[in-house]
């Protein structure tokens, strides 16, 4: 008998702790608004990427033109998880590079060696990214575009 109360009461904790007792409804509030705050600073972060990051358009024109593609071959989910897992790395290699060419311009404002191999290592990343994105596209998506060709 006393393990089932103890595990009752421990049930009861559990269950106050995820939905809350009502006494703290207004933290649970706070907690949800700062969550909401955290989603707006991530749409705005792409947002800059967008404004800022010329090459940002030519992933985006890349990213559209291959899933109406792969909309069009009717895509295996293996293949989309394939194209989806490539499009995503270079997509954040870009958010890092744009990152990190922000806060070196902050850091040091005027030309400096370091921060200059900074930022082409950090462009490097977003080509050895963005190569193997193409890889894993032609590796998709060509045997699928010559089975379609009569």
């Amino acid at each position: 008998m006393r393990n089932s109360c103890g595990i009752f009461k421990t049930l009861l904790f559990t269950w106050r702790r995820i939905v809350g007792n009502g006494r703290d409804r207004s933290l649970q509030v706070n907690a949800n608004m700062r969550r909401l705050q955290s989603f707006r600073y991530a749409f705005r972060g792409v947002r800059i990427i967008l404004q800022t990051q010329q090459n940002a358009w030519i992933h985006a024109a890349v990213t559209v033109g291959v899933v109406v593609l792969g909309l069009s071959l009717g895509l295996s989910a293996g293949e989309w998880c394939w194209l989806v897992l490539a499009m995503m790395a270079v997509w954040t290699a870009e958010a890092l590079n744009t990152a990190l060419e922000l806060l070196a311009d902050v850091a040091a404002p005027e030309f400096h060696p370091l921060v200059e191999k900074a930022k082409d290592v950090a462009a490097g990343a977003v080509l050895i990214a963005a190569l193997g994105a193409l890889m894993i596209g032609m590796l998709v998506l060509v045997p699928k575009v010559i089975a379609k060709l009569p």
